[in-house]
């Protein structure tokens, strides 16, 4: 009889955790299909669900970033890429739109220490380099 209501009890916690677990890792996919059809305020949304779910989630952070760098929302884009580089500082993606970001706003100074990084950790995107320095280029001429 015991054995009965431990099952009654454990099988449904069981499918709940399991369902969590499925839907934490369906936002995220869920989110970047959405991305991809330009549906970013959906998007969105999957993206700050799965970061409920996965606080460490940097591709979701990177996601939201690119979200708000088309919404033209420097601020919240920044605070995004900010995330992602505290959670993995070698995220070239995200160093580069930082960099770009910050040359947008003006800093030279800092858009200087984040090529610096940039072309540390570049693997991937490294042909990005050249675009960065020249933009960096010309925000010194002007």
């Amino acid at each position: 009889m015991k054995i009965t209501k431990f099952f009654l009890l454990v099988i449904p916690l069981f499918i709940c955790l399991q369902t969590i677990v499925t839907a934490k890792e369906n936002f995220f996919t869920e989110g970047v299909k959405l991305f991809e059809q330009k549906r970013y305020l959906d998007s969105k949304f999957k993206f700050e669900q799965d970061i409920v779910f996965n606080p460490k989630s940097e591709f979701s952070y990177l996601y939201l970033a690119k979200i708000f760098n088309k919404e033209s929302n420097d601020d919240l884009e920044e605070q995004n890429l900010n995330a992602v580089i505290l959670l993995n500082p070698k995220n070239e993606e995200a160093l580069y739109l930082l960099t770009l970001l910050r040359i947008k706003k003006s800093d030279y100074d800092k858009s200087q220490e984040l090529l610096e990084k940039f072309e540390k950790v570049c693997n991937k995107i490294c042909d990005k380099k050249v675009e960065l320095i020249s933009r960096l280029k010309s925000l010194e001429t002007n």
